[in-house]
């Protein structure tokens, strides 16, 4: 996993990876196109771990499992669409199959947030975010799921794939979500 090239609009790096899910576990975290010297983008960040137990828990199907967290601030109009859950999930499980990424007994949520500041934080005014927690046993080679990851994350942050290097739409998203 650490010789894995990423799209240059998402920075990833090891992190520490959990303790007490699994005998061993590796993490990693991606930002889209963090700030310098700042530890979560404002556009978009992820985290994935991959978790191994000799033991096959009954729920992973097998001795591999994979969880990943997305997020993302949305412009307002978008965060009220009824679907968004839908259509984040259905992000992850097209990238998964778009690489060949076998996969199965997956579960997880998507939750959209609205938001409206008040007081001191009136200024920054309405915000919506998106989130998607999910997890899934891997089948065949773990590269392709960690791919399909980070595309998710970026596609999260409205950045398609095969948009490398292209402006940001919304790029005037609110941090705040």
């Amino acid at each position: 996993m650490r010789a894995i090239s990423f799209r240059d609009d998402l920075t990833v790096r090891e992190i520490a990876a959990p303790q007490g899910l699994a005998p061993n576990a590796f993490a990693i975290a991606g930002d889209v196109r963090p700030e310098p010297d700042a530890t979560d983008s404002p556009y978009g960040t992820g985290r994935l771990v991959l978790m191994h137990d000799p033991e096959e828990p009954a729920p992973w199907n097998g001795p591999w499992r994979i969880v990943c967290f997305a997020q993302a601030p949305l412009e307002p109009e978008i965060g009220v669409d009824p679907l968004l859950a839908d259509v984040a999930w259905t992000w992850l499980t097209d990238a998964l199959e778009s690489r060949g990424a076998g996969f199965h007994s997956a579960s997880g949520t998507a939750t959209k947030t609205l938001s409206k500041g008040f007081g001191a934080l009136a200024a920054e005014g309405d915000g919506a975010q998106i989130e998607l927690r999910a997890s899934w046993s891997p089948e065949g080679a773990i590269v392709p799921h960690v791919e399909a990851w980070a595309e998710l994350v970026c596609m999260l942050a409205g950045l398609p794939p095969g948009s490398e290097g292209i402006a940001m739409l919304g790029s005037h998203r609110s941090p705040r979500g």
